[in-house]
Order: structure tokens, then sequence, then C-alpha cells
């Protein structure tokens, strides 16, 4: 069997090693990644399962184990999101909806439920009152919100339809006792998508959401947790792991950290969500300094610190701030320590722009090119919006696929900027010197791509929450590699290391407590 991904983990060991089986059913570790000891073995492929196996290595004497599977009994269980939405009935519609409900858990919920369309309408407005940070497990409320700016996006409970409520109501379990439709699986990897070696780095706490994964100099791992406050740091040669507690600046608030930026020297700055504040941190001192977000004059009482771009510190010393609900950007002078009185309102003065003016706008990401021009990605209206460096003066670009949904993003030394259309199912790019887009439509559907970024031989990675792969694009060609993952993982940010060879991607998954680096062999 071609395609199924065999894992080994070491008793007493948080480092997991999976490689993947070739056209002949084989699978070997290279010798220097298993240190001797006893192993479990595992096994990923659609359908199948084993019992568990145990190996004893003693280096340097190869041992040959071989894997016997069995169909399983229990096929849903295995199901992806997007295997999921694959074996539904519906429109394309109905299902890309339901991509906004995999922040906290899969679909799986949804389907195995056994509402009817008017008990799903309390539900979603129930989800709606929980923080992006919440597990099942350890759920957080969000604190009051003031009303949207002029052209933002509406809160989320309010977008979901009657009909939408009334479909979820018929691919579940509320009038029958089985589904009523095959349940599909994608295939099993082949080719190039079998050639990878994934290390999986489980954390120590078992609820950490590791949102924000970046490569530091030394190979040193920092991941922001967006459920506590904590900043980690892994060491991939040895696996340990150090967290750095960051202070709780509004008790009554959820607490989670959210996007993590490295500044020119390597120093971790992170943005403190729902906290309202930013943070640097002094690796010699190993200490935090922290800015408050000031409360606004439109009833902004509880600012969510979102976004971040670091670009103009080297400029004029000031850290940009997103918070998207409210469609504003804060400013804080890092040297002194206070925040600009003019907030940047991209969507103040929308009425002027007719083609922006009919759309919600809500900005996810943002970046800067060379010239310190400023990108907006939209995820609501579909658009990316450039903010000029000298004017201030915001253009929108319409992306070629409607409502795609653009989410995070990397600006590359082209001054192109990468990134992951989450609802169109498309990696997306901007020409920032030209103002012309590309588009390049993922393999699998409903694959929620969230992020995007290119490597140092030109290929560009993204991956999502909702299909337990990673897609790397050859930009020239078009070919599109997906590699399967070990385990059901939820992305976001996504990060490559150029200094690796072969380059090596990394993710953490969010919902998982633990941090995966995946490195291609061809």
């Amino acid at each position: 069997m071609e395609g199924v991904l065999v894992s080994a983990k070491r008793d007493s060991s948080a480092i997991t090693t999976t490689i993947v089986t070739d056209s002949q059913g084989r699978y070997s570790f290279p010798q220097n990644r298993l240190d001797p000891g006893q192993y479990s073995l595992t096994i990923r492929a659609a359908g199948y399962e084993m019992d568990a196996v145990k190996v004893m290595v003693s280096s340097p004497k190869p041992v040959t184990e071989d894997l016997k599977l069995r169909k399983t009994q229990n096929l849903s269980a295995q199901l992806t999101t997007s295997e999921w939405l694959l074996s539904a009935p519906g429109t394309y519609e109905q299902k890309n909806a339901l991509l906004g409900c995999v922040i906290c858990h899969t679909v799986e919920r949804i389907f195995r439920s056994h509402h009817n369309a008017d008990e799903f309408a309390k539900i979603r407005q129930r989800m709606g009152t929980y923080y992006e940070g919440t597990l099942p497990e350890r759920p957080q409320l969000n604190p009051p919100r003031p009303a949207p700016a002029p052209g933002a996006a509406p809160p989320a409970p309010s977008r979901f339809t009657p009909a939408e409520l009334e479909y979820l109501s018929t691919i579940n379990l509320s009038s029958v006792s089985q589904w009523q439709y095959p349940l599909k699986t994608l295939p099993r990897p082949t080719g190039k998508a079998t050639r990878m070696i994934v290390t999986q780095y489980d954390l120590p706490r078992k609820y950490t959401m590791p949102h924000d994964v970046v490569v530091g100099s030394g190979g040193i791992v920092w991941y922001s947790d967006h459920a506590q406050q904590i900043l980690g740091r892994l060491d991939p040669k040895t696996g340990n792991v150090v967290e750095y507690p960051l202070p709780v600046l509004k008790p009554e608030t959820p607490t989670g950290m959210h996007f993590l930026e490295l500044d020119s020297d390597g120093t971790p700055w992170l943005s403190m969500g729902a906290q309202g504040g930013v943070a640097r941190f002094d690796r010699k001192s190993q200490t935090f300094q922290t800015w408050t977000m000031p409360a606004g004059q439109d009833g902004d009482i509880h600012p969510n610190a979102f976004a971040l771009l670091l670009g103009y510190l080297t400029v004029d010393g000031k850290l940009w701030v997103g918070e998207p609900a409210l469609g504003k950007i804060q400013r804080l002078d890092v040297r002194s320590g206070e925040w600009d009185s003019e907030l940047i309102q991209p969507y103040r003065d929308i009425a002027k722009n007719a083609a922006a003016a009919t759309r919600s706008h809500l900005f996810y990401d943002i970046y800067a090119d060379s010239q310190k021009n400023v990108y907006l990605t939209d995820i609501s209206s579909g658009q990316i919006e450039k903010i000029d460096s000298k004017s201030l003066k915001v253009t929108f670009y319409e992306t070629p696929t409607p409502d795609s949904g653009p989410r995070r993003a990397h600006m590359d030394r082209q001054d192109r900027l990468w990134f992951g259309e989450y609802s169109g199912n498309r990696i997306g790019m901007f020409d920032s010197k030209t103002g012309q887009f590309q588009e390049w439509e993922l393999p699998t559907p409903f694959s929620g791509p969230y992020d995007a970024v290119v490597d140092k031989d030109g290929y560009v990675w993204t991956a999502g929450m909702t299909t337990d792969r990673v897609t790397r694009l050859n930009p020239k060609t078009g070919e599109m590699v997906e590699y399967l993952l070990p385990r059901n993982t939820n992305i976001r940010r996504v990060e490559v290391d150029n200094s690796a060879n072969p380059v090596a991607f990394w993710v953490g998954d969010n919902h998982g407590s633990s941090i995966l680096k995946l490195e291609p062999l061809e």
C-alpha cells in the first residue's frame, strides 16, 4: 500500500517521527532520526487501522517490522473537515459557509449532532459569544464589543441565514440514526507526496494552542499560545521547551496571544489579543515590556490587539497594531511609549469609492513593501487594500475570485504579497509594482488556505484548518504537491526555515498542543 503514514514515538519522548510508504508499500526511517529505545508505531491511512505495535531499536543494527492493517469499522471517526464536506449533499456555497465553524473544533460536531434548525440558531448565537482562543475543553467568553465601524463586517452570529441553518439540520442526525449519504475519503499520497519526513514536537501543557510559529537565529523556534499568556521557545535539536509567562493586563478579558513576529534583531513581538496590548521579549534578560492600547472614543473599552506591522520600527520607531473588528489601526511610538492620537481608519471615507462602498470589510493581516506602503488582506470583501506611505490614501484591489477571503500573508523580496484565499480555496499573489493578481486553485476542495509563504527555492507553501494537508506550489509550472500530516492538525500561520537544507516547513497545531516540521525529500 502506497501512501500510508508510519509514525514512530520512543517511550517517554515528546518527539514523533513520521515517514510514508512507497509504491511497493515499503517504509524506512533514517538511522539518524531514531535513537536507541523502545518505540510505538502508529499509522494513518483512511479506511484502515492497526493494532498497537512495539519495536525495540538498537543502533546500529537495523530492525524490520512488517505492518498488517485491517479495514476500520468506524470510518466517520477518521474524516477530516474537508472529507465531511465532500461527503455531504448540498451546494458548494452551503458547504463553504461551514469554514467559519472550524476555529475551535472540526465540523464533525455538527455532523454528529441531532439539532434542528431552530436549535442550531440558538447554538450559533452562543458560538458567537466565545473568544477565538477557545477549545471545547477550555472555553473563553468575548468581552463586550462596541458597534462595528462603518463598512466593517457584522458580528459572527448574524452571518448564518435561516436557510443555511435549515441546511445543517439536513446533513446531521436530527431525523435519522445514520447519515443517508456515503462517507468519502481523499486518496492516499502518491509520488512526490510520499517523499517527506515529519517531526512532531508535543508541547508540555495539554491545552497549549500554538497559533504562530516562527524560526529565529540558530534554528530556535518561537510560538505564541492562542489561549494563555505564554511565549514558548523550542530547541528542535533537543526537543527542549521553555515557556515564558506574560503579564495579564486585564483580568476581566480573555487571555491568549495572537500574532508573533521577529524584528530585524530577532526579537519576538506579540499582539496580546483581547488583553488589548502588545509585548516585546528581551532574550537576554528573559523579560517582557508591554504597552496597553488606549480606549477609543468610539466605545472601544476593550481594544483587541490583532495584526502587527514591524516594518516601520526602523523608519520612525512606530509599531502598527490592527483592530480589524473596528476597522482601525493604532500606532505606538516604541521609544516614548506613546500612542498616536490620530488613528488610521482605512474605511472611514469608503463612501467615496463606489466599488468598495457596497462591501463589508474586515482586514486581517498587515504587511509593508520595500517602499513602506502598507497592504491589508480583507477577508470579508475579498480585496487587497493599499495604504500609501505618504498620503495614507487607500486603494482597493479586487481579487479575481470574488469573495475569496484573503487571510494571512507574507511579502517577498520582489514586493509581491502572497496570501491564502480562505474562502476561494486558492493561493493568491498580488504584485504591488504592477497591481496585478495571480491565483492558483488548490486540488482539494474546502482546503481553506490560511496563509502563504515563499521559500528560497521559489516554492510557495500553504495549509489550513480542514484537510490535515500541507501544499507546496511551483508557481512556474503550477505543480502542487499535497503532503498529508500524521494526525488532525489545525493550522494557522505557516513558516519556512530557509537556513535548512532542504528547506523546512513549520506550523503549530492550534488544537493539538504540538509543533510540526515537514521536510520534503524531493
